[in-house]
């Protein structure tokens, strides 16, 4: 009788073993993986931060974008740069370097210019930025720098383009006047690969013309 018990269980096995597909056991391993990771992950983060529930920063925030109070959802590590483009869909800020290196991020916090992929979303709450998609001129016309970009062809690919705009934008705040020199100085924090920068120079140049006649 217990031999035809064992024999019944064997075959009982094999039955269940044969119904198991190479699908559903790599499934089954998947499953108990994720169960495994998430009670690993969770334990590292009780662990390494056992009181981070009260000192935790907000992560829904309001930031003042081009004139519009725009609420987002922010990591803490997140950058300027990363919110803008991922989040609210303002693409005209580049990202090249993405080390505070090439200026293409530049945009305007509170007319200062400043080198959005190096500065972290959460710092700037209450103060006033401004993308590239910010800077309009009069009614349906050009900004008076982009205007003298266009007149003057000063740029190739354009890529870097929003950038030097933002830092010529933001020195002219400061000087509206300026020489052919002060307005490179003023710039030199932006870097282009592909064109002239007599070019820009002449673009810039034509551009803060305009914007003291406007």
């Amino acid at each position: 009788m217990p031999d035809k018990v064992i024999c019944m269980a064997d075959e009982n096995e094999k039955s269940t073993l044969d119904r198991m597909t190479r699908r559903t056991f790599i499934k089954g391993v998947i499953a108990a993986g994720a169960v495994s990771w998430t009670g690993y992950m969770y334990k590292a983060t009780a662990i390494a931060a056992p009181g981070a529930s009260s000192g935790s920063i907000e992560r829904l925030i309001t930031l003042n974008v081009n004139g519009q109070e725009r609420h987002v959802d922010v990591m803490p590590q997140e950058t300027l740069a990363q919110t803008l483009r991922n989040k609210l869909g303002l693409t005209g800020t580049k990202i090249g370097c993405d080390r505070a290196e090439c200026g293409a991020c530049t945009v305007l916090v509170d007319d200062v210019p400043l080198y959005s992929c190096s500065t972290l979303t959460h710092s700037v709450r209450g103060n006033k930025i401004v993308t590239i998609e910010g800077l309009k001129g009069t009614g349906d016309k050009l900004h008076p720098l982009q205007q003298g970009i266009l007149d003057e062809q000063g740029f190739q690919c354009g890529y870097c383009a929003p950038g030097f705009l933002m830092a010529a934008a933001g020195f002219l705040k400061t000087n509206p006047n300026p020489t052919r020199g002060e307005l490179a100085h003023g710039v030199s924090g932006n870097i282009c690969r592909c064109q002239d920068y007599e070019k820009i120079l002449d673009a810039l140049m034509r551009g803060a013309q305009y914007l003291r006649e406007a």
